[in-house]
């Protein structure tokens, strides 16, 4: 029933049905160590107590903790052109829903491409220069994508801009494993999440700020292009470590 948006809401309902599929193998065939049956609230009490360990000695790994701020503040501006990507394109292009919902496709489709094509310079050149060459180019045709009047040119630098989204993800997650401590990679692995989330509002709250102010999407978007440049200079302060020889061999 297209009055009442149900092929729109149908969306949520196919994305939880991929989601339960592609868990699947994980949950059947991942061996799980076993677990040491702590009550409920002694699990929760010892997570909590993990958890400040492992901020007090964030600073004794002071190359770790720049590079997840940088990723904080970069993820940030990514987060939020993937969130309102689509609201500009209804808005600014008047695109209508199925257009923005190919976009979204076509924008994925080009991210995972971009990852999968970007794996290979990863294991080159180093995670670290893959995700600065990412932040460049996204900023380097985020900054036209702004600017164009044409919807020919937007689906163009849009699908474009797609291609570096997945590098700098993918590339992201392979620094953090290289950089982690031995045996600690649950909890830093678990700070790595917490980056990507903990200042999330702060960039839709810009958007919508300078949205609401001066009235303009193309404006308010371009609040996005600081985060980028601050998230990708914080990361040439970085020193990437040698790739551990389970990358190289």
């Amino acid at each position: 029933d297209k009055e009442a948006a149900e092929n729109v809401r149908i969306a949520g309902p196919l994305v939880a049905l991929w989601l339960v599929l592609f868990c699947l193998p994980l949950f059947l065939w991942t061996p799980d160590p076993a677990g040491r049956g702590l009550p409920a609230m002694a699990a929760v009490r010892e997570g909590l107590i993990v958890l400040a360990r492992t901020l007090r000695a964030l600073p004794q790994h002071g190359q770790l903790a720049r590079f997840l701020l940088a990723r904080m503040i970069f993820t940030d501006g990514i987060n939020t052109l993937f969130a309102f990507g689509g609201i500009y394109a209804a808005g600014t292009f008047g695109m209508s829903v199925p257009e923005v919902i190919t976009f979204g496709l076509v924008l994925n489709a080009t991210a995972g491409a971009g990852a999968f094509a970007f794996g290979w310079i990863d294991d080159k050149i180093g995670a670290k220069p893959t995700i600065l060459i990412g932040l460049f180019f996204i900023v380097a045709i985020g900054v036209p994508l702004l600017l164009v009047q044409t919807t020919l040119w937007f689906w163009i630098l849009g699908s474009a801009l797609g291609i570096f989204f997945g590098p700098v993800q993918s590339a992201s997650r392979s620094m953090m494993a290289r950089m982690t401590p031995p045996g600690m990679e649950s909890e830093m692995f678990g700070l790595f999440a917490l980056s990507g989330k903990a200042t999330a509002f702060i960039g839709p709250w810009l958007v919508g700020l300078v949205a609401l102010s001066y009235g303009s999407q193309r404006l308010a978007l371009a609040t996005v292009i600081p985060f980028l440049v601050i998230g990708g200079l914080l990361l040439l302060t970085v020193r990437e470590p040698d790739k551990p020889e389970r990358f190289t061999s």
